[in-house]
């Protein structure tokens, strides 16, 4: 039985083309530290540390972590003055890139008909951010964090999509069983990947992503308003076969 649903935000609850969005990012954070570093550079080093984080495998630390600890050994500069900045960035010139984004109200009327219903949910977005800005993007979304039962961070996370052990730690964390999840996204690789564990899964097909043509294997797929559709069909949580 289904009582759980685990969904992706960019893309996914956030209706947003991700690639675009990586890129305006990239460029708005270099923007800020380009008085501390040349920006081509700079721009490396943060990809490159990214990367190193994305494929990161070690179980014993966190992806804040590894990125901090590849991103300065590229830049050489106190970790100390890099948290301001970063911080700062996060409250302020972060907020702009999503001034032009328009939430889709079947999103918030999913989550709203399955937290009624009594189903975990968990945000699953790739832990690539810190929580500040993971945070911000669901308001982008017409979201809050009370909606979610458990949110992943590159805080609280030890792995990245689109690796399985990145699903394995989230089941561990919220102590559910994968035939009892559902993964909600858009991404061909990075989501339906969760369907190796045993979970079904739904693709958004909005903004869908399969950079590598892939065989799209889902339980599901539609729009938005199928998704919207679907969960409307399920009964309070935990009873649904």
């Amino acid at each position: 039985m289904i009582d759980t649903f685990l969904f992706d935000l960019d893309g996914t609850l956030l209706p947003v083309d991700t690639d675009k969005m990586l890129d305006e990012y990239f460029l708005s954070l270099t923007k800020k530290l380009s008085p501390l570093f040349d920006p081509h550079f700079l721009f490396k080093s943060l990809y490159s540390a990214s990367m190193d984080m994305i494929n990161n495998l070690e179980p014993n630390k966190t992806n804040e972590e590894v990125f901090f600890d590849s991103f300065l050994k590229k830049v050489n500069y106190p970790k100390e003055e890099l948290d301001v900045l970063f911080e700062d960035f996060y409250l302020n010139d972060y907020k702009e890139l999503g001034k032009n984004i328009k939430p889709n109200e079947y999103v918030k009327k999913s989550l709203e008909i399955l937290k009624e219903k009594g189903y975990t949910l968990v945000l699953a977005t790739n832990p690539v951010f810190p929580r500040i800005a993971i945070l911000e993007r669901l308001r982008w979304a017409g979201l809050n964090e009370s909606y979610f039962d458990f949110i992943t961070t590159y805080e609280n996370m030890h792995f990245c999509k689109p690796h399985i052990q990145y699903y394995e730690e989230i089941l561990k964390v919220i102590n559910k069983k994968p035939e009892n999840c559902y993964m909600v996204g858009n991404d061909v690789e990075e989501d339906l990947i969760a369907f190796k564990l045993g979970m079904k899964t739904f693709l958004i097909e909005d903004y869908m992503i399969n950079r590598n043509s892939k065989d799209i294997v889902a339980t599901q797929k539609g729009s938005y308003k199928d998704l919207y559709e679907f969960v409307c069909s399920f009964k309070e949580g935990g009873k649904n076969l």
